[in-house]
């Protein structure tokens, strides 16, 4: 499969004297099997301004620090820093602390850009004095049980209705997929936290919504992601992002709504269904009528695709929907305060 070009909408043409540098600045852990195609795509990329790909990389158990100094010695462009404790926020902020340039775009070790991303990020940050610009997570399965989870990822049964997955018209959000931002605003709110092993990119959106910039989603920009490989590290994923997401809420007040309810919800159906109807039968309606919609659910998003793909939707949609609402129930991680008044900094 291949991405679709985003837009053919023409660039305005602008001096080159006035483009603002552009600073990547990547989190890398155990990338050995994307990194290469990550990071190619990014060199690859027509701006006329200056570019810098900082990449922050921790202690890896395969050949990604061998991947990374091939890359490092291949092109002066992109400099390597280290990350002892691997945690992503350690990471992004490790890797923040040694750019040098006015648009800051954050890329993951398995995103890979569509051309023209630089040019457009610049455009619309210049455009529309956002704080933060992001477009569409493009999930993208090179196998059978990846094309489900793409599918899953594309789907409102999947995730709800995030436009950032699904698409849909420019405008403010609350969160975008990975965040390209102007210097001044990070300079103002201050980095990611590092309290947060995840869920940190929506918490960064959410200071700087309450700091009073704005968070500008555009499905002109467009970043192909490779989905988890198998069911064990989809569902850990969905996990932690449950997890953490509850934390965001126990921080920041007023920061949920009923899209993120409705998987604990689901989970708690299930759950007590299962467990009341081994003595009263009625009750087995609530994970029998799940079952039967994550079925119905996943053939109608995996319509077109081979019968390997649709017969792994409801185990991807289950796992999906049952590890993020397990994640957010029992998710007991409690922060230590921050400095009184001071945002979070590397």
């Amino acid at each position: 499969m291949t991405s679709e070009p985003v837009s053919s909408a023409p660039t305005p043409p602008i001096d080159p004297s006035m483009r603002r540098g552009i600073s990547v600045f990547m989190p890398i852990l155990n990338e050995e099997k994307h990194l290469e195609e990550a990071v190619t795509a990014i060199l690859a990329q027509r701006y006329d301004g200056p570019v810098e790909v900082v990449l922050a990389i921790g202690p890896c158990t395969d050949r990604t620090w061998d991947v990374a100094r091939a890359l490092a010695e291949r092109d002066e462009r992109i400099t390597l820093v280290e990350n002892p404790t691997g945690r992503t926020p350690d990471g992004l902020n490790a890797a923040l602390a040694a750019t040098h340039h006015d648009v800051l775009v954050r890329v993951d070790g398995h995103g890979i850009l569509s051309p023209g991303y630089f040019a457009t990020v610049e455009r619309l940050l210049r455009e529309t004095g956002a704080a933060n610009v992001g477009g569409i997570m493009d999930a993208e399965g090179t196998t059978p049980f990846e094309e489900a989870v793409e599918c899953a990822m594309k789907s409102k049964i999947g995730v709800g209705g995030v436009k950032f997955k699904q698409g849909g018209e420019a405008g403010p959000v609350e969160s975008v997929y990975l965040g390209n931002f102007a210097r001044e605003w990070i300079e103002k709110v201050g980095m990611y936290d590092p309290r947060y092993t995840r869920a940190q990119d929506w918490e960064l959106n959410f200071r700087i919504r309450k700091g009073g910039g704005t968070v500008w989603f555009t499905p002109d920009l467009r970043v192909t992601y490779r989905p988890r490989a198998t069911l064990k590290a989809l569902a850990k994923q969905y996990f932690e992002y449950g997890t953490w997401r509850r934390v965001v809420a126990r921080q920041h007040k007023g920061s949920i709504n009923l899209r993120y309810l409705a998987p604990p919800v689901a989970v708690a159906g299930v759950v007590a269904g299962s467990l009341i109807g081994l003595k009263w039968r009625p009750a087995l309606v609530a994970p029998l009528g799940y079952a039967a919609l994550v079925t119905a659910g996943g053939v109608r998003a995996a319509s077109g695709r081979s019968p390997q793909v649709i017969v792994r939707m409801p185990f991807v949609l289950a796992t999906m929907h049952m590890a993020w609402g397990t994640g957010f129930i029992t998710s007991n991680v409690e922060l230590e305060p921050a400095e009184p008044g001071e945002a979070p900094r590397a």
